[in-house]
């Protein structure tokens, strides 16, 4: 009886077509690191990554959404409702695939860097809530922000039962939902 098997000229080729290095590479092979030059090796990972806002090192969570406010207020000029209602749909949904495509090539559910679904779902809130004032979208920002970080029940149950691009965009949209109910409940209040 054997207790060190011999390896087969398979293993044997499959052990010599690997770099020395290749115990090293394979863990750091789990997951890639997103950065300016891996955002600019694919168009989708250019949007994923929110045209670079996903890359700061400091809360790209905030970075993405803070994007999507600018890039509404610069829009909205141009935008009509059905437009932007349009682009929400299209976003959402394109979303779940470019999201899921930057997620599976850096090996990872959910990467901080990836904020499309931040983007999109903070556009849906803006365009709820307009027409208000600067401090009324600050506070939107705010609470959005606190329901996309803290994600509070059901959205972190939402978060661990959908996975990829689907579940990406989904936290982000359940956010936002979340963020329209306090405003509206906060309008009404008032």
């Amino acid at each position: 009886m054997q207790t060190d098997p011999t390896p087969s000229p398979a293993d044997k080729l499959a052990t010599a077509s690997q770099p020395a290095h290749a115990g090293a590479s394979a863990t750091s092979a789990a997951r890639r690191r997103a950065d300016a030059r891996f955002m600019l090796t694919h168009p989708l990972h250019l949007i994923s990554l929110g045209f670079g806002a996903g890359l700061s090192r400091l809360a790209p969570g905030a970075a993405g959404t803070l994007f999507a406010w600018a890039a509404f207020e610069m829009l909205n000029r141009y935008f009509t409702v059905l437009d932007w209602g349009l682009l929400i749909v299209v976003g959402f949904l394109g979303g779940i695939g470019i999201t899921g495509f930057t997620a599976k090539v850096l090996r990872t559910e959910d990467l901080r860097a990836i904020v499309w679904g931040e983007i999109v779902a903070f556009w849906l809130v803006l365009l709820m809530i307009t027409p208000i004032d600067f401090v009324g979208k600050l506070w939107a920002f705010v609470v959005f922000r606190f329901f996309d970080m803290a994600k509070p029940p059901p959205i972190r149950y939402f978060e661990r039962r959908f996975k990829g691009g689907f579940g990406i965009m989904l936290v982000d949209l359940i956010a936002a939902f979340f963020t329209l109910l306090v405003i509206a409940l906060w309008r009404m209040s008032v």
